[in-house]
């Protein structure tokens, strides 16, 4: 076979079919293989004439059609098949080559595959990649992370693919390794804080107030006209505007309420613990989606008598109704920069830790196009972050500090009358719990550390001498005696 293709795509499911049209849509010469060559047959008659495609019926025919230096992507399901695959194409290759990996991968599997493919002289990327199905088709944002001299092959391939924001292409250098894989991951994180609050405000409206799926659509609908300008808030007016064919209810009604996951939120969870870390936001959402699958454990609940959801806010009158549909959405955005600022705490965290030096303006602005958590406040994002206003935090910069204290009073009456009501609001609490915590002239934690030298001799330090010091607590008259 000839070599002419200048990419190719390995797995032709949904996102690497939509992957390698997406591509061939834009020039690019794409050889194409998946392990079943039904699939690849099934791609070239419905969607062969679309570019110039390559399908190879093995993978020695698929790196045969790749000319120099070979670039390969991966979309194959994550874990063993794509070690598989990996090692697969790596056995073909020639030093120089390139392997990009743009599934979901936990992103300590791309930093031990990068480490085993570079030995071996090709390069291989961790490339995230958000926007879903439709996104890979019409134009997603991608997070490559991998070597420097492999991202200049492959800028001018994703940048002819990506989303484009105010004209610039949603993808950029992310950094070395894993890094790539580490901000989508984030990105996933974000998005269920940012989903689990917009699902906590339709909440607050439809057992609160009483409003009807409808008429909460409309509020959406209104919203994104706002400084909530966004894409999943753009949805969720569809959503909610959308009738049930069978039933003629709103479709929502009909929708079991438990919320599945893939892995990438409690990824974010766990690797932000591992950094110490608070993602308060996303842990909530995270633990949210999984007391929604707790089926069993909640019909008990019920049949123990506990009251859900007790109701009340309905009977206000129009005038506070409407104040308080308000402060709903002052609550849902002074928690949504919360949460932003909390992601983008633990890629500064993880980039000091593994050494990556990513650029958190960039990776704001790759954000605003293609990917699901886009939004008309990473532009401000970005801003921030370029001009050094949010380098400690994001929350400190003085967009994002006003935005925080025009909402408190919203946010707090949120937050107290949903526990009144009896309506769960977990990302909305712990979201204003931690704005508080930040804010705390001194936390609790001293005690703590008290407790924690009574039981086991944790020692502490003390605010008027420097050093460590324990307390001999069993000892008549308890001596304090200072250890350095």
């Amino acid at each position: 076979m000839t070599a002419e293709a200048n990419v190719g795509v390995v797995g032709l499911a949904a996102m690497g079919g939509s992957l390698a049209r997406n591509l061939a849509h834009h020039g690019n010469k794409v050889a194409v293989f998946n392990r079943s060559w039904g699939r690849t047959e099934k791609l070239m008659a419905e969607h062969g004439s679309e570019g110039e495609f390559y399908p190879a019926k093995t993978m020695e025919e698929f790196v045969a059609s790749l000319s120099k230096p070979r670039t390969a992507i991966i979309m194959v399901k994550a874990g063993e098949p794509t070690d598989s695959m990996i090692n697969q194409l790596a056995d073909l290759m020639e030093p120089g080559d390139i392997i990009v990996d743009a599934g979901n991968a936990h992103f300590p599997d791309t930093i031990r595959r990068e480490k085993a493919i570079s030995a071996r002289g090709l390069h291989f990327v961790g490339c995230g990649v958000s926007g879903g199905e439709e996104g890979a088709l019409k134009g997603p944002s991608m997070m490559p992370g991998g070597t420097k001299e492999s991202w200049e092959t492959l800028k001018p391939i994703l940048e002819s693919i990506v989303a484009k924001a105010e004209g610039e292409p949603c993808v950029t250098y992310i950094g070395a390794n894993g890094a790539g894989h580490f901000v989508k991951m984030v990105h996933n994180g974000i998005e269920y804080s940012d989903m689990q609050l917009i699902a906590e405000s339709y909440d607050l409206m439809r057992r609160g107030l009483g409003m009807s799926p409808s008429e909460i659509g409309d509020v959406f609908e209104a919203w994104n006209h706002t400084e909530l300008e966004s894409y999943l808030v753009e949805i969720t007016a569809e959503v909610l505007h959308e009738t049930d064919k069978k039933t003629g209810k709103p479709l929502v009604d009909v929708i079991v309420d438990h919320a599945g996951m893939k892995g990438t939120g409690t990824w974010t969870v766990q690797t932000a613990l591992d950094l110490a870390v608070p993602v308060t936001g996303i842990a909530e959402a995270v633990f949210a989606r999984g007391l929604s699958s707790q089926g069993e454990l909640r019909e008990e609940a019920l049949k123990q008598h506990f009251e859900a959801g007790r109701s009340g806010l309905e009977s206000m009158p129009l005038e506070e109704r409407q104040a308080f549909v308000n402060d709903i959405r002052e609550a849902l955005y002074a928690s949504k920069i919360v949460a932003y600022a909390q992601g983008f705490n633990e890629i500064t965290a993880a980039a000091k830790e593994y050494g990556w030096d990513i650029d958190l303006a960039a990776v704001a602005r790759i954000w605003r196009g293609g990917c699901i958590i886009r939004a008309k406040f990473l532009n401000l994002i970005s801003d921030a972050f370029e001009s050094g206003e949010a380098n400690v935090s994001l929350l400190f910069a003085p967009y994002f500090k006003d935005a925080l204290e025009t909402a408190d009073r919203s946010w707090r009456r949120v937050v107290s009358r949903a526990v009144n009501f009896g309506i769960p609001v977990p990302v909305f609490s712990s979201s204003l719990a931690y704005f508080d915590g930040l804010r705390s002239d001194r936390l609790p934690a001293a005690l703590i550390q008290g407790q924690r030298d009574f039981f086991g001799a944790h020692t502490y330090q003390r605010t008027d001498e420097p050093g460590v010091f324990h307390t001999l607590w069993a000892e008549p008259g308890r001596e304090e005696i200072k250890e350095s």
